[in-house]
């Protein structure tokens, strides 16, 4: 394996020297970048977050956190044993064999649901080895070495992914939305489980066709939409 990550035509990569990948790019976005790049921190763990430059409103264009998510899923269903189960959160939470083991996380130029962003960003976090006292201490965290993915190189992941998200990419440009939410609920973690989000609590029921979060409490039924998980940057 190369220590220089080889990524598709229209993306290209950044090594963040240290920095988190996340805040880099939210700050290379700022001052101005081509759509694409991935700014990346592979060891031992991985860490990658992704710039893009939406033509779509905010509301839209945060679809981009469920899309990239998937391509992680896409990406370990390549390279890791065919039994490891990979389930996502709708907030953000990736799971590997019911663990937590990782998380996406967004942020934007605007706001405002209804403004084109100047940029937006993706990025997300995996632990490939268990810190000392998971298993005792923390039940519900696990890690990718944990889970028989003992061959799997965090640069070879992130090439995957970067594959599989371009593929992501590509195909809501032309088909829009539906194949993306086809696709997210069938690895949704916790359908028809309690969940709370920033303290409203209930039932998930799933999502609706904007991938907007149905929260059910009583006889009532909430939409939190994806704008929700936008970070302040």
């Amino acid at each position: 394996m190369t220590t220089a990550p080889q990524f598709p035509p229209l993306l290209s990569g950044l090594h963040s020297a240290g920095h988190d990948p996340f805040d880099a790019a939210c700050q290379t976005a700022r001052t101005g970048c081509d759509a694409g790049l991935i700014l990346y921190d592979a060891g031992p763990d991985l860490r990658a977050a992704i710039i893009l430059a939406p033509e779509v409103p905010l509301a839209q264009a945060v679809a981009m956190l469920p899309l990239c998510a998937v391509g992680l899923q896409n990406a370990l269903g390549a390279l890791a044993p065919p039994e490891l189960p990979v389930h996502l959160e709708w907030g953000g939470a990736v799971r590997a064999n019911g663990g937590r083991c990782g998380g996406f996380r967004i942020a934007a130029s605007t706001n405002d649901p209804d403004a084109v962003p100047d940029w937006l960003v993706t990025g997300f976090e995996l632990r490939f080895q268990p810190a000392p006292g998971d298993a005792g201490e923390h039940p519900d965290e696990t890690a990718l070495h944990a889970e028989g993915c003992g061959d799997l190189e965090p640069l070879a992941l992130l090439e995957s992914w970067s594959r599989h998200t371009l593929n992501g990419l590509n195909r809501w440009d032309v088909d829009g939305i539906a194949p993306l939410h086809r696709e997210w609920s069938g690895l949704a973690h916790g359908l028809g489980q309690p969940m709370t989000f920033k303290g409203q609590s209930g039932t998930f029921l799933g999502v609706d066709e904007a991938l907007g979060l149905l929260l059910k409490s009583g006889k009532d039924t909430r939409l939190i939409p994806l704008t929700a998980l936008l970070e302040q940057y």
